[in-house]
């Protein structure tokens, strides 16, 4: 049978269930889907930066939401061969929250699920899979959904693409996206971490070798960035050598690597970074990976979808109310979240190309690139790395209408 909602948004990642909650808390009926049980999956991105815990600040629930386990990361260093750098240090955002937050990203969908279900139009929906769209001529009306009961269609004045890099729902609207390209990919894993132990979220840049470590309390949780496709040559090689290539880099006993049991403890990210060059179409609007799969340099990824979410329920939750939607209401979401996705991405292609590459490809020691050496030498630059980080180009303001509504 079908069903019928002012807005079905298909994705319950971080940009999803933003949008859903901010809708709903607006007055706007919204169903949220989320294909799995539950939102329990490891090695998703867990930085919740300061542009997002500012959100929670906005909507009052900064307290409770500091309240779950989590890790504050107040500086950000990396090394360069033998020479380390404070690449970011957020001590001087203009902002209450001056830190990025280490939080498993299932805690903070599960912190906006809840908060959702205060509000009466807020419905999430697991186990339901957005499987395809459903048109009236050139107008999307709605989504078909693959539940345990059965294959249902949920019919909305907009549907709302949050469900990722692969998106279905995009290609099903045959929207074109750009392929920039990556130079690598990264294998994640976890050690475990000493009370000894620094508490920097680090980076180490080698030759031929790449290795970042973020601080989550009782344990590291670990990029191994590889070249692009190198994965099966990597396991070819044998765990053993994997082990030792890992010790190596290690600001701490290379034993530590041998935590690594199998295999299975260690997940491949494939790096990809794309844009949609129109993110609309009649009924139908693309936000976070959908729109725009950003690279991992510099984990803001999560934070530029929460953006786009933002912006998007400050733009469209009035003509949503009012059944008025139109193609320019959302292609105004693209014009405004389109200039902070050009210039992240932009940023990130040079360090990948400039930096990643060059690294992973290099056979004498490495040196910091200039522009490292010059920003963390002179005070004001410096600041530069933790604003673009921590705030971004744009940064959303949830708008006093949403923020004063209660959710009738």
């Amino acid at each position: 049978m079908d069903e019928r909602v002012t807005c079905c948004i298909a994705g319950g990642g971080p940009a999803g269930m933003m949008l859903g909650v901010l809708l709903a808390r607006a007055g706007v009926g919204v169903t949220v889907l989320e294909k799995h049980k539950d939102f329990l999956r490891d090695f998703r991105g867990d930085t919740i930066h300061p542009s997002t815990l500012r959100l929670m600040e906005e909507l009052g629930w900064l307290t409770d939401f500091l309240k779950l386990p989590h890790q504050e990361t107040k500086s950000i260093y990396a090394q360069f061969g033998d020479q380390r750098f404070e690449m970011a240090n957020f001590s001087h955002l203009p902002i209450t929250t001056k830190f990025v937050a280490l939080m498993p990203q299932w805690d903070f969908l599960n912190f906006l699920a809840e908060k959702g279900r205060a509000y009466p139009k807020f419905r999430l929906e697991m186990n339901a899979e957005a499987t395809g769209l459903t048109f009236d001529g050139d107008r999307v009306t709605g989504v078909k959904v693959k539940t345990p009961e059965g294959a249902k269609t949920i019919q909305a004045d907009l549907v709302v693409a949050a469900d990722g890099r692969a998106s279905v729902l995009r290609s099903a609207a045959g929207l074109v996206s750009e392929d920039f390209g990556a130079p690598m990919d990264v294998m994640w894993f976890r050690l475990p971490r000493l009370p000894t132990d620094t508490e920097e979220t680090q980076g180490r840049f080698d030759a031929g070798h790449i290795f970042v470590m973020l601080q989550r309390g009782d344990y590291w949780q670990c990029a191994y960035v590889i070249p692009k496709g190198g994965e099966a040559k990597i396991r070819a090689a044998g765990l053993d050598a994997f082990r030792k290539a890992v010790g190596k880099l290690l600001p701490f006993e290379a034993a530590r690597a041998n935590a690594i049991a199998d295999w299975d403890q260690v997940k491949l990210l494939t790096v990809v970074v794309d844009r949609l060059k129109t993110w609309a179409r009649p009924g139908l609007l693309c936000i976070g990976d959908a729109a725009h799969a950003m690279s991992p340099v510099g984990g803001v990824g999560i934070n530029l979808a929460i953006q786009d979410a933002v912006a998007a329920a400050n733009l469209l939750w009035g003509p949503l109310k009012a059944g008025r939607l139109t193609l320019k209401d959302l292609a105004a979401v693209q014009a405004r979240r389109e200039f902070p996705t050009r210039a992240t991405q932009r940023l990130q292609l040079a360090v990948q190309n400039r930096v990643i590459a060059k690294t992973l490809t290099a056979q004498r020691p490495v040196k910091p690139p200039l522009f490292v050496s010059v920003m963390t030498s002179l005070p004001l630059l410096s600041r530069i790395p933790a604003r673009l980080i921590g705030l971004g180009f744009r940064p959303e303001h949830i708008s006093e209408a949403i923020r004063n509504a209660k959710g009738a």
